[in-house]
């Protein structure tokens, strides 16, 4: 457990909701964002692995999270989401998405339509959704910000990445876009991109690579809570762990 008193972490009182919590990413963000003094409100897919997360957060904090058993692919359940937090806590200070489904990694002719749609739904529709449920909540917020994970896929085109490449790139502009309305509100959204990490996805997209030599998820946590507190003045700010890794500072865009 921690020795910090919460009143003294950065990120005391704020409500930090984090997609894709139960691993990964994600649940380095969760993680992250607790020890910063947030309360977390953890979605993903299987109840067994946020029960394991709130039991970290538990160890680290002394601090329940909230935890949100939700296939964010069945996108009503985001409206039912928003309406929650709504009524439970009246705003949101920190939106982490990190979810996401890689698909199928096959040349686009090949791509089944059932597995494109699963894909629209999981890492696009999702994202709409999620933008729509929780502009008013961040609106409430006296700093809010809005973190989506993407991926230089979305920028760069490669052969059998069709299906993760065309909804990331297609995320980059919704944010973008949402983002560039919300020009005169407190609201700042940030595109991260991890760059290759330890996950599981990446060990389904390159089975041949050799996880050791890659990051651990862990590492980028700490630069999810300066991302959570920055001052940054754009609308959106493209934000790359590896060169924030060397350099020490968000580089924006």
């Amino acid at each position: 457990m921690s020795e910090r008193p919460l009143h003294d972490a950065p990120l005391h009182d704020h409500v930090a909701l984090v997609t894709g919590a139960s691993r990964g990413i994600g649940k380095a963000a969760a993680l992250a964002l607790a020890a910063a003094g947030a309360h977390v409100v953890a979605v993903a897919r299987t109840q067994g692995a946020l029960e394991a997360l709130d039991d970290e957060i538990r160890a680290l904090t002394g601090q329940p999270a909230t935890l949100v058993p939700m296939d964010i692919g069945e996108v009503d359940g985001l409206d039912q989401l928003g309406l929650a937090i709504h009524q439970r806590f009246g705003r949101l200070d920190v939106l982490v998405h990190a979810a996401a489904l890689l698909g199928p990694m096959t040349p686009v002719a090949h791509i089944e339509p059932s597995h494109w749609d699963r894909n629209i739904a999981v890492n696009l529709s999702a994202t709409f959704r999620l933008i729509r449920s929780a502009e008013p909540l961040l609106r409430a917020s006296a700093r809010p910000r809005a973190i989506f994970l993407t991926s230089s896929r979305a920028q760069h085109p490669r052969a059998f990445w069709g299906t993760y490449g065309a909804t990331k790139a297609a995320v980059e502009n919704l944010v973008r876009t949402w983002a560039d309305e919300l020009e005169q509100t407190k609201i700042r959204a940030v595109l991260l991109d991890p760059g290759a990490m330890r996950t599981r996805m990446r060990a389904e997209a390159m089975p041949g690579e050799d996880p050791a030599k890659l990051p651990d998820p862990a590492e980028i946590g700490p630069l999810i809570v300066e991302l959570a507190q920055a001052d940054l003045g754009l609308p959106t700010v493209n934000v790359a762990f590896a060169d924030w890794k060397t350099a020490g500072t968000p580089a924006s865009a």
